[in-house]
């Protein structure tokens, strides 16, 4: 369902839709039909890190701040649809010198549940993190967010995510009397037989070309005999190449990879009492990849209103809890001077 400006007047008071409610988040989230929200994503407290006003973080073991976790995460998963997703960030802890390892926990804890499976770990890389002078350790700049999904058909748009990094464009000045030539040398010094070189010399000469017309961006050749076989997930097609051809050529198109990681700087918003805000662009990325326009976003720890302002800022409609009144405010305030994406399209017109 995409909640249209026609149906946001919904009859249904179990939709709370563009609405930050203050209040347990195990009593809220229960009062949501089943299959209802196309992404859950939400940063828990941390487990023995600050005191937010609630008692989610102030268990004195891990195990049972994962338990109060899974509770809230069992939920999570039943009102999430067939094809949304769950991103929790959750962050680790040292006790006695010794990192406890709590994201991984309970990442580990949530898929034994049966219920999901673990799409990926996507590392958060903090440009700025806060400048500590540990003698016995590094500083901690990463945190991860794990992408959990209930089913193979989640919603996936990968070419949204982090669309702004382009590839760097291909120079025009390649030299075509040095392109391939080591390869040219290679087959030369290789014990292919004189038909495969021949054929390996033809179609080296093929790809230059395409290069030099701008058909891809680059190439990799790999040659029985001198290069390595091909490992991991082209091991197939391109091992049998090799064995049957005695070389095998590998195209780039330029396209960059869509890595692992989101690396932005640590949040500061004037004013707001929040004592751990996440960027909203971290929001954003997640967003674009895991939602299409008009689909419902859920966030049980609120907290400082990002996933709401980033809802906001892409066409995407939000729910929102949290325990701290205070909070809940300080975030609907936040929310209110966030322009719609609506508005920001109008005054770029």
């Amino acid at each position: 369902m995409q909640y249209t400006p026609e149906n946001l007047q919904n009859t249904d008071d179990s939709l709370p839709i563009d609405q930050i409610l203050c209040g347990d988040n195990l009593e809220l989230i229960q009062k949501l039909p089943d299959c209802s929200i196309q992404l859950v994503i939400t940063s828990p407290p941390y487990f023995q890190q600050r005191d937010y006003g609630g008692g989610m973080g102030n268990e004195t073991e891990v195990s049972e701040y994962i338990d109060k976790l899974l509770c809230l995460f069992r939920e999570c998963v039943r009102v999430v649809k067939d094809d949304g997703s769950i991103v929790f960030n959750v962050g680790d802890k040292y006790m006695d010198s010794n990192l406890l390892l709590v994201p991984y926990r309970f990442a580990l804890a949530a898929t034994e549940t049966g219920l999901v499976k673990l799409v990926n770990e996507i590392t958060w890389v903090k440009r700025n993190p806060t400048p500590r002078q540990f003698r016995r350790r590094l500083v901690s700049s990463t945190e991860p967010f794990f992408h959990f999904a209930k089913s193979n058909n989640y919603y996936y748009d990968l070419n949204a995510f982090l669309a702004q990094e382009r590839s760097p464009k291909q120079s025009t000045k390649r030299d075509s009397t040095k392109l391939g030539q080591r390869y040219f040398e290679l087959i030369a010094e290789s014990e292919l037989s004189k038909t495969e070189k021949i054929a390996a010399r033809k179609e080296l000469t093929e790809v230059i070309q395409e290069v030099l017309q701008g058909q891809i961006y680059d190439f990799r050749m790999k040659i029985r005999g001198i290069h390595a076989e091909p490992f991991g997930g082209q091991i197939g097609g391109r091992t049998l190449q090799l064995k049957n051809k005695g070389f095998t050529i590998i195209r780039m198109h330029g396209n960059k990879l869509k890595r692992d990681v989101i690396e932005t700087s640590v949040a500061a918003v004037k004013g707001n009492k929040h004592p751990a805000i996440y960027p909203v662009e971290v929001i954003e990325e997640f967003l674009h990849l895991l939602t299409p326009p008009a689909s419902l976003v859920l966030d049980p720890f609120m907290g400082s209103g990002s996933t709401a302002v980033a809802c906001k800022k892409l066409d995407r409609h939000y729910i929102g809890y949290d325990i701290n009144a205070e909070y809940c405010e300080d975030a609907r305030q936040r929310v209110s001077e966030t322009p719609s994406a609506s508005l920001r399209l109008f005054e770029k017109k």
